[in-house]
Formats: structure tokens, sequence, C-alpha cells
């Protein structure tokens, strides 16, 4: 496949979709990216990609810089993980995105190009950091005393429920916890059906809460 077939392919995608050189620089850059970064192609295209979008990840660390990791795993045997990582819009907000790369060999040119490709995640992250600051509320509530209100009995929850919830106080999400417990998310669905039957709870977030308030986990 020639590039510029390439190029062409990805301007099809829903997905933010633009490529780079190992050095950064911005070849290829689709409608979709125009629309989620709000930089039109003819400005980004043979800018380097740190210097558009000044990438942080969760960490607050910089992702986006002259001497990135990802082209680092793609030069080698490593395999290149997606993640989240916060970016700067052209109006100069910051958005959430799900980064995922793929990598392009030029048989014909020896070029490597990484093709990056982006979903907004912002909202979702909106509603992580929510559930955070009710559940450290809730840690912070059931922490004030023994003069708490002494909740009704409930059926005794399993190890297994409770390793469920712990992973949900930290704030993992449903992926995450199936990934961690080696179920299916089908299976995880059912534990957390029966954890909402135990404390008579109606979802996650209340199911974590109870327990918290409960002293269970």
């Amino acid at each position: 496949m020639l590039e510029s077939e390439l190029f062409t392919l990805l301007q099809h995608t829903s997905d933010a979709a633009f490529s780079v050189t190992e050095e950064g620089e911005i070849m290829s850059w689709n409608k979709a990216a125009e629309k989620l970064f709000g930089y039109p192609a003819a400005e980004a295209v043979h800018k380097t990609c740190h210097d558009i979008l000044e990438g942080m990840g969760p960490l607050g660390t910089r992702v986006c810089h002259q001497h990135c990791s990802v082209a680092e795993c793609a030069g080698g045997s490593t395999d290149i993980p997606n993640f989240d990582m916060s970016v700067k819009t052209r109006s100069g907000q910051r958005v959430w995105i799900n980064m995922s790369t793929l990598v392009f060999d030029n048989q014909r040119t020896g070029r490597r190009l990484l093709i990056h490709l982006a979903h907004d995640v912002t909202e979702q992250k909106k509603s992580e950091e929510l559930m955070h600051k009710v559940l450290d509320l809730s840690k912070q509530l059931s922490s004030v005393g023994e003069a708490s209100v002494r909740a009704a009995p409930i059926s005794p929850l399993s190890e297994q429920e409770k390793h469920i919830l712990r992973l949900f106080a930290e704030g993992k999400d449903s992926d995450e916890v199936a990934r961690t417990l080696g179920v299916s998310p089908q299976t995880l669905r059912n534990h957390l059906h029966h954890i909402n039957q135990k404390l008579r709870t109606h979802n996650r977030l209340e199911a974590v809460m109870n327990a918290i308030q409960r002293k269970l986990i």
C-alpha cells in the first residue's frame, strides 16, 4: 500500500486518525481529527504531535515529547498498548482521549509511520472522577465515629464479592475488574447482581458505598 492510499483510507475512519513519523512529524490528519482537536489538516500536517497536542498522562506526566515512548515501542518488539491521555485542543481546552496505535512500514521507502487512532473519553473520565469523590466522601463519613447509624443485618458477602467491591472502590471500571478476576463481563454482572441483592442496593456505586459504611471493605 502506498502512503497516499493509507491516508485516503484513514479519511474514512470514524475515529480521529493521524499518522506521524518516528520523529513525531504529522504526515496526515483526517476529518475526525479536525473535529476532535480543532486544528485543520493544513495547520497540523508537518508540525510535531507533541507541539500540537501537549499530551499528559493520568498521573500528570508528559506523554507527548520528542523522545516518545510509543515510538520507542514501535521500534522494538514491545507491544503498543492503548492508553488514555489529556490533550490540548486548538481552543486551549483539554479533553481526554483513548489512543491506540498501528505501525505502517513502507516497503518502498523504508519509512515507518505510526498511525494513531483516538476517541473522546472526557465524559467517562468525568464520571470516574465524580465516583472517586463520592467514594472518598463515603469513606470520610464512615470514619467519623462509632456513633454512626447501625445498619440492618444483611446476608454475608463472600471473599470474592468483597474483592470485587474493593476493586471498584479503587476506581477500576468493569472491564478492568473483569480482567483482574479473569472472568467474563457477564459473570461479573452476575456477581454484582448477587451483591446488590445481599446489600439491598440498586447499583454498583450504592453497593460500594454501603460496603464502606458497613466496614466490609
